[in-house]
């Protein structure tokens, strides 16, 4: 028996990456999985941010399957990094349409099936991003704090039903969205430069961010609700240092 035998799970921005990594394993744990994406290779082609497409998406998983355990919110887009004054107001709608109104409809559309099963969870992948400045353009860091704060939101206003919402935090991932910067150290030979500002010294692979949205999923994490879980090898546990010969003293000394 798996950890998700018997559920039917929903997994965004299924084509590559963190989704991709998600429907595998939640497969591999019992779970019937619809992916889906706007790119090919999924089993549905669907637009996250659009409420038409989300509602089809989950009407037809519940026609097919009997209903919805599971809805993994994973669909995002980075918006580059260009700074406040360069970017359009509809360069923000859009990162928000996807990053934010995704996880939204998400919500709205699968809440009312999965009450009817008696409850279900509902995981929305937000970002370090959403903590603090630092780790994104302005409308990506925007759009994920509003993630953190909606599934907290939703969990209050879903209370009673046994829906759980919660969300991740990822810091930095070796993904579709990140290949342009893994790709530049790589060609410049400082691969080994990823990741060096966390504890762990190394970036993340989309497996470790799945296996929390795993654990997530499953009825290990039943007490497990409006939390916004970090997974970023330590990155967001300390304020930005210059100087590290505190640190060195204290191995020397241990």
């Amino acid at each position: 028996m798996g950890r998700l035998s018997g559920k039917v799970a929903i997994v965004t921005g299924a084509a590559s990456g963190i989704g991709k990594a998600a429907v595998d394993l939640f497969r591999s744990e019992g779970a019937t999985v619809v992916g889906a994406d706007v790119s090919d290779g999924t089993d549905v082609g669907a637009d996250a941010g659009s409420e038409e497409d989300v509602k089809r998406l989950v009407e037809s998983v519940v026609q097919q399957h009997g209903g919805l355990d599971i809805f993994f919110a994973n669909a995002g887009i980075s918006g580059g990094l260009a700074s406040i004054s360069e970017q359009t107001a509809e360069d923000w709608a859009e990162i928000l349409r996807i990053n934010l109104i995704g996880p939204f409809l998400a919500i709205k559309y699968a809440a009312p099936v999965m009450k009817q099963r008696g409850g279900g969870s509902i995981i929305c992948t937000a970002s370090v991003a959403g903590l603090r400045s630092g780790a994104g353009g302005a409308a990506y860091s925007a759009s994920k704090a509003g993630v953190i704060n909606l599934v907290q939101t939703a969990a209050q206003q879903l209370g009673g039903t046994n829906i759980r919402v919660n969300a991740i935090c990822p810091g930095l991932i070796e993904t579709g969205m990140t290949k342009p910067m893994y790709d530049a150290v790589r060609d410049k030979g400082q691969i080994h430069r990823i990741g060096e500002l966390n504890p762990l010294r190394r970036g993340g692979e989309p497996v470790e961010i799945a296996r929390t949205a795993l654990f997530l999923a499953s009825d290990e994490a039943s007490y497990v609700n409006g939390q916004a879980l970090v997974v970023d090898g330590g990155l967001s546990s300390s304020h930005p240092v210059a100087r590290r010969f505190e640190i060195q003293a204290f191995r020397e000394t241990t």
